[in-house]
């Protein structure tokens, strides 16, 4: 079993960051690289979630939890730094004495024009880790955007910058993905939009579709998109049916998981959720966030993060729901076997 490219440490391409808020400037390190998309959510209080991207910019923020307009916040992420990020002293990211947490990715640290679409976007991309940030501005026509990836994408997430709009999502583990659409600001299930943000029939190598929607192509608005592809012993995006059991369905991935984030798909009105390996270092695995709302952090036992996979060890409908599916991405903390043939040990 082979890792290429340095994905036998994928700590190299994200990393879970937990720091304290101090009510200033707060310089954040430790994060192990300089990152390009920075997620940020207040874990003991109702804020909302905080996105931020270096293509976009410092200041400039989203809430996967709202759908809100991006904002600019003075105070907000001031700074992206070589081995973390710089948050001033708004609330929502640095509340004094509060626990809070960062997830972050890796693209490239620059910014280049793609002209691979009928739009010009502007890409940030990481081919090892399948990873691209995408910014570009509308049309108002049916077109393509380039997204830099060199594969076609398993996943893209999608939100208007300039104007309220839903978050689209694009996922491979959808029961249908070239009709089927499902929000991440939302609880409910997948759905097929009259009017869809995607045309998944031009999706390619090079390129993703948009249709004439608002949500994804006004004229002359502007519009972020994330876009990533399955790696092998870094990232997995799938789906797994539900048995309704404490002893739940195991999830494969071939790796350690660092992060899950996961959602009832098929059927159901239950939240997104987010679990990863610093809220809970250790087995069960019960801290919870929810991308779609700005609730506080609680505790709702899910399994076990394992050597290969993730093992469900409840029967909660939001998560193991007989006969139900449900999508999910995941980020790898080891590879199952390293390139060198080394295993992964369980916690």
């Amino acid at each position: 079993m082979s890792y290429t490219n340095g994905l036998d440490k994928p700590s190299d391409y994200f990393s879970t960051k937990l720091y304290t808020g101090n009510g200033s400037t707060n310089a954040i390190t430790g994060v192990g690289f300089q990152p390009d998309w920075v997620w940020i959510k207040n874990r003991p209080d109702a804020r909302d979630h905080q996105i931020y991207d270096s293509v976009r910019g410092t200041t400039k923020v989203i809430g996967s939890d709202r759908t809100s307009a991006e904002a600019t916040v003075s105070n907000g992420l001031t700074a992206f730094g070589s081995d973390g990020f710089t948050v001033g002293a708004d609330s929502n990211v640095n509340d004094n004495g509060d626990s809070h947490v960062a997830w972050n990715w890796l693209a490239s640290n620059t910014t280049a024009s793609n002209t691979q679409g009928d739009i010009t976007s502007t890409v940030s991309a990481n081919t090892t880790s399948g990873f691209s940030i995408v910014s570009y501005t509308g049309t108002g026509s049916t077109a393509t955007v380039g997204h830099g990836l060199g594969v076609q994408p398993d996943l893209i997430i999608l939100k208007a910058r300039d104007r309220s709009d839903n978050w689209w999502v694009y996922h491979k583990g959808l029961s249908d993905p070239s009709t089927k659409a499902i929000l991440l600001n939302s609880a409910n299930a997948e759905f097929s939009p009259g009017t869809s943000a995607f045309n998944t029939s031009t999706f390619s190598s090079s390129v993703f579709g948009i249709l004439t929607d608002s949500a994804s192509n006004a004229s002359g608005e502007d519009y972020i998109a994330y876009c990533m592809n399955e790696k092998k012993g870094f990232s997995k995006f799938g789906s797994y049916e539900g048995n309704g059991s404490t002893d739940g369905t195991f999830v494969y991935m071939g790796f350690k998981p660092a992060m899950i984030i996961y959602k009832r798909a098929s059927d159901g009105t239950n939240n997104w959720s987010i679990f990863d390996n610093k809220r809970d270092p250790h087995n069960e695995i019960d801290a919870q966030l929810n991308p779609n709302i700005s609730d506080a952090e609680g505790t709702s036992l899910r399994g076990d993060f394992v050597s290969n996979g993730w093992k469900i060890r409840t029967s909660s409908g939001s998560v193991n729901n007989s006969g139900s599916t449900y999508i999910y991405m995941a980020f790898a903390e080891n590879p199952f076997v390293t390139s060198g043939g080394i295993p992964t040990t369980a916690r």
